[in-house]
């Protein structure tokens, strides 16, 4: 008879119960006709060593999920965020934040397995591994701080999304007016039409079957990534030379919005600027996740370190090349999203293929940030309620094209729901932006630096006092404190907003 291990998958997905019970009555049939020994090769080739089914991940569609969820449309906020730093600590910021994720994160890789890096435990989520190295406390304020981020990533893109499908109606609205008509509209109905193609998408079962959801929204991001870095060339070839300064904006210098750059007002920006860089590169909150969908042999963690390597290289010549050309085509005056800049008409196809692709790619992200969340409800509700068949039945459904397609109702119910509030807080708080802000300097310590660090020194047993435990520590140090700064940048930012919020009401 072939043993089982006790360990529970890691999946959620419902109808891998059913496959791996199908499986097992298959094997141990066929096991009574044969020797044990020729049933194991056939058992290896369907199940992992935590008895979920095959992982079929490989460098390339970990590079995309990883490369979704770190170029997202902030890319287009860097030109504003080095100019307000300058030429000299701009750059110099952004490549420091790179080599700092890039660092924590090969300490996250580590994390995935317990004791041996091949055969070892597996832990699956960012909170698996919390609670195998840690424990306590920590486990549940980590799974709070990731999932409070995750939601609010979710508004966040709703919000961007909507943005960006105006620019597309507006630079239309522009260009068959020759600018006459102010082209005002509101941001619902655009956030209603995000959030039914999100309800879509959101059945996809889990993480494992979005990869191809992933390399369409990776691509998209090179693409508005790439329109922006060659306006930005343009621009400064029809200058003729750079703008900008060492220091970035000056203070009296007048703002596009008419206002007077004061001393406070240039803190607060450089502060917002910092947490831009920062929370540019956090994908920490998912990394776990994706390293799940990777197969073995090699181990998990070689083939996540070439992926996260390689992602954030080519993630960091992009926001250098964009960043930086942006700023330095516009220099002061850099605005917030650098497509904006290039004005609605001129060239207006140009822009709407950028903002098309960003709208594109924000549909493949959310399902990269929410996937995470959507397993761990469905994970605690199938152990809450084995017994209930809304939460765990399948039906199998066909489809064209797709296949046979499972279908829970439950599942079915809590994303929608899921979607629909998230929908409704983005039209209600048009600029959670600045909240998520806030979320994000909450959580880019603790995700993408703290815990990290305080894994692996568990993991590694490193000595308290010791010369590493010293550096490690000093590292989680300036991160908090870079957190701390960029929160009151974004509560300033909210405060602003404050004075002139309409719910429902906000229209561009």
């Amino acid at each position: 008879m072939l043993q089982r291990s006790r360990t529970l998958p890691c999946r959620t997905h419902h109808g891998a119960e059913e496959e791996r019970q199908y499986f097992q009555v298959e094997v141990q049939t066929k096991s009574n006709e044969s020797e044990a020994i020729n049933s194991q090769p056939s058992h290896s080739k369907i199940f992992d060593d935590d008895e979920g089914l095959k992982r079929t991940g490989t460098f390339w569609t970990a590079t995309a999920h990883i490369i979704t969820a770190v170029i997202g449309s902030g890319v287009l906020s860097l030109a504003w965020a080095i100019g307000q730093l300058g030429w000299v600590a701009g750059p110099t910021v952004l490549i420091l934040f790179s080599l700092v994720n890039f660092y924590t994160s090969t300490l996250l890789t580590t994390c995935y397995r317990s004791g041996d890096p091949l055969t070892g435990q597996r832990n699956c989520t960012y909170t698996h591994a919390v609670k195998a190295y840690l424990g306590g406390k920590k486990v549940f304020l980590c799974g709070l701080i990731q999932h409070i981020n995750l939601f609010g990533v979710a508004i966040g893109y709703t919000i961007a999304a909507s943005v960006s499908m105006m620019a597309i109606k507006r630079s239309n609205c522009f260009h068959k007016s020759n600018g006459k008509d102010t082209c005002h509209m509101s941001s619902n109905g655009y956030m209603i039409t995000f959030g039914i193609a999100e309800v879509i998408f959101s059945q996809i079962p889990d993480f494992d079957r979005i990869w191809w959801l992933s390399i369409v929204a990776a691509v998209m991001s090179f693409t508005y990534s790439s329109v922006g870095l060659v306006l930005g060339i343009g621009k400064v070839v029809e200058n003729g030379g750079f703008k900008g300064s060492l220091t970035g904006i000056s203070i009296g210098t007048m703002t596009n919005s008419g206002s007077i750059v004061t001393p406070t007002e240039k803190l607060w920006r450089s502060l917002q600027a910092l947490g831009a860089m920062a929370f540019a590169y956090s994908y920490s909150i998912i990394l776990l996740e994706i390293q799940d969908t990777i197969k073995s042999p090699p181990a998990e963690h070689k083939t996540m370190n070439k992926a996260t390597l390689f992602s954030i290289t080519v993630t960091t010549i992009f926001y250098l090349f964009c960043g930086c050309m942006g700023y330095a085509a516009f220099g002061d005056l850099a605005p917030g999203n650098i497509l904006t800049g290039f004005g609605f008409y001129n060239p207006y196809w140009l822009l709407d293929i950028a903002n098309l692709a960003i709208v594109v790619h924000l549909v493949g992200a959310y399902q990269v940030f929410c996937q995470p969340l959507f397993a761990f409800v469905e994970k605690w509700s199938a152990q809450k309620w084995p017994r209930s068949e809304f939460v765990t039945a399948e039906i199998n459904i066909k489809l064209p094209v797709y296949g046979v397609y499972q279908l829970n109702f439950f599942r079915l119910v809590w994303r929608t729901i899921f979607v629909i509030i998230t929908t409704l807080i983005a039209m209600l708080l048009p600029f959670f932006n600045d909240v998520v802000g806030i979320l994000g300097a909450i959580g880019f310590w603790p995700l993408t630096v703290f815990f990290p660090v305080e894994m692996y020194i568990s993991q590694k047993k490193i000595g308290r006092g010791t010369s590493r435990w010293i550096a490690l520590k000093l590292l989680s140090l300036a991160c908090f404190l870079v957190s701390v700064a960029a929160a009151v940048g974004s509560i300033a930012g909210v405060v602003l907003d404050l004075k002139t919020y309409k719910p429902f009401k906000t229209s561009y």
